[in-house]
């Protein structure tokens, strides 16, 4: 978290003047820190995945997956709580108790099969909803796409992993490292998507990520964007 609002401050004092989409006036340094992540998929992130995939069973990727899913809902239900959404939150931590219980800890998504809904909401789409708005589009080292609102939900995110909890060390990287990889593994295709069909690859994450995260912020129904 240190590491973020050290960047997020770097950043406030780095503001580009070349001509550009007003979204992004930190295009020059997002572009250097997305040739950066690029580099560090290549070499490490996509070949540890695409083996990951290639020799783990589905069963058990989705065994893995709905593990660590079942770990996000009860701060998806903190979220859809401060987001004055009380019955998706307890849908959440309903979720949470049917899948850590009947589902043996997660690994059964036994909550989808009784009509509980997955829902997508984190720290950053709550400080949305409460009206902050994105501020410049950012590129964070390693994690991708952000802008300053949703590079400070992150902060709060990765404070309330529970992972961070779990001991010894050693245990605690294990799980981070096999959860970064299934998340990885579940983009291969998108990041195929991406290699062949957009011709600048930089530009069309940026705007495919802010429409998304607008669209995340407003449940599907964000209102026209006004352009100056």
């Amino acid at each position: 978290m240190r590491f973020l609002a050290a960047l997020l401050f770097l950043l406030a004092g780095c503001a580009s003047t070349a001509e550009g989409d007003p979204r992004d006036p930190f295009e020059g340094w997002n572009r250097g820190v997305y040739k950066f992540n690029e580099k560090f998929d290549d070499v490490l992130a996509r070949p540890v995945a695409e083996t990951y995939q290639d020799f783990v069973p589905r069963e058990l990727r989705d065994r893995v997956r709905n593990f660590f899913g079942n770990l996000a809902d009860p701060f998806i239900g903190v979220n859809n709580l401060l987001q004055g959404k009380l019955s998706e939150g307890v849908e959440d931590w309903a979720r949470f108790f049917f899948n850590t219980t009947i589902g043996l800890l997660g690994i059964h998504d036994v909550a989808t099969e009784l009509g509980f809904e997955k829902h997508n909401e984190d720290f950053g789409q709550t400080f949305g909803r409460w009206g902050a708005g994105p501020g410049p589009y950012l590129i964070l080292p390693i994690l991708g796409s952000s802008n300053v609102r949703d590079g400070l939900g992150t902060a709060l995110d990765i404070y309330a992993d529970p992972m961070g909890e779990v001991r010894p060390i050693d245990a605690r990287n294990s799980l981070i490292v096999l959860r970064g990889t299934q998340v990885r593994a579940d983009l291969l295709d998108a990041s195929r998507i991406l290699q062949e069909a957009a011709l600048d690859k930089y530009v069309f994450q940026r705007d495919a990520y802010l429409q998304r995260r607008r669209s995340l912020v407003y449940d599907g129904r964000a209102p026209r964007e006004r352009f100056e």
